[in-house]
């Protein structure tokens, strides 16, 4: 027992280091500021102001979400930055699919010891993808708990608050004949992770194993960042070009497309209409399994899925590439039920 009786420090607690990193995040924070943003860092609480973000009559909207298992590669390899954008993209991307703005964020952070560089680095990435989707990072929590996480293991949530002008939700009207457009991801984004590294570990692979489709090692091109659709989901809804929007998460194209759908309908998606990005060619070669499985588990190349009227398609696909997203049509509403996938990706 130490002299003088135990100390918070002394049960594997550093509050000093909690300190330090709020002071070091304080910049990062500030990068994120928008219309609405009412103090920074460090209070108890976070504020945001929504008449000065422009709304009068709002509905709020929240979402969260984590990262999963991807965490796993980035505690093995050191690269934590990336980690932060996936954590926010998770967020924001199911909050667009409502129809909403994204205003502002707070992320948790929990490990069993708290190391002020990398938390920085991870809060940083935070602060990055708050940045890209144009929300605040108005608040947070890092808790050090040791015993509930061994080694370097450390979990991230992350929780983001949006608003729409009250009747402007999503989805609406989607109707037969609706054109489906697909909006591209940057690979694997952060579900089917479980299956990803079964799979590395059954072939006897590193993540420094020289990555067999990019120009890096394979634990680098696997953590690339989830893609954030916000910039031109916003665009299209307040162009009025949209009926709905599907994040493609866990569950692939299979699952998560008839969620903006009505009853007596369902979809019909041309696999044809896109190439499959290498690395998913690579996880269905190495992993052995259908092509069933591939479309339910990962997003096969189609991060987000915007349903639209025909006559609208030329206008949402004008919004998504001024919000540097690439998009094209991969199917139609269709009266049915699920989802009818035509031609082959493998």
């Amino acid at each position: 027992m130490a002299t003088g009786g135990l100390t918070y420090a002394d049960a594997g607690v550093d509050i000093d280091a909690g300190i330090s990193l709020v002071e070091r995040i304080k910049s990062a924070s500030v990068r994120t500021s928008r219309p609405g943003n009412v103090g920074g860092l460090g209070g108890f609480g976070g504020m945001f102001d929504l008449r000065a973000a422009g709304y009068e009559d709002p509905i709020l909207v929240a979402a969260t979400d984590g990262v999963g298992t991807k965490l796993k590669i980035a505690v093995e390899t050191g690269y934590v930055s990336g980690v932060g954008i996936d954590l926010v993209a998770m967020c924001v991307n199911d909050l667009v699919c409502q129809g909403a703005e994204p205003l502002f964020f707070l992320d948790y952070l929990a490990t069993g010891r708290l190391d002020v560089d990398r938390a920085a680095q991870v809060i940083e990435g935070i602060a990055e993808g708050c940045a890209m989707a144009g929300c605040a990072l108005i608040g947070g929590e890092t808790a050090e708990m040791p015993g509930m996480y061994a080694g370097e293991d450390f979990d991230l949530a992350g929780f983001a608050v949006g608003a729409m002008d009250r009747g402007r939700g999503l989805p609406a009207a989607v109707s037969e004949g609706d054109v489906l457009l697909g909006l591209a991801s940057d690979g694997v984004h952060s579900n089917g992770f479980s299956l990803v590294r079964r799979i590395v570990e059954e072939h006897g692979h590193s993540w420094e194993f020289a990555c067999p489709w990019a120009d890096s090692s394979l634990g680098q091109a696997l953590l690339t960042p989830t893609r954030l659709y916000v910039r031109g989901t916003v665009n299209a809804i307040r162009a009025g070009a949209l009926h709905g929007l599907a994040h493609i998460t866990g569950g692939g194209l299979t699952k998560n497309v008839p969620r903006v759908l009505p009853d007596g309908l369902g979809a019909e998606i041309d696999l044809g209409a896109w190439e499959l990005p290498p690395v998913f060619a690579w996880l269905a070669e190495k992993g052995g399994f259908s092509e069933a499985e591939l479309l339910q588990t990962f997003n096969a190349g189609i991060g987000m899925v915007a349903v639209t009227p025909e006559v609208l398609v030329e206008s949402a696909v004008v919004a998504f590439v001024e919000g540097g997203h690439r998009a094209f049509p991969i199917g139609r509403v269709i009266a049915g039920d699920g989802v009818v996938f035509q031609g082959k990706l493998l």
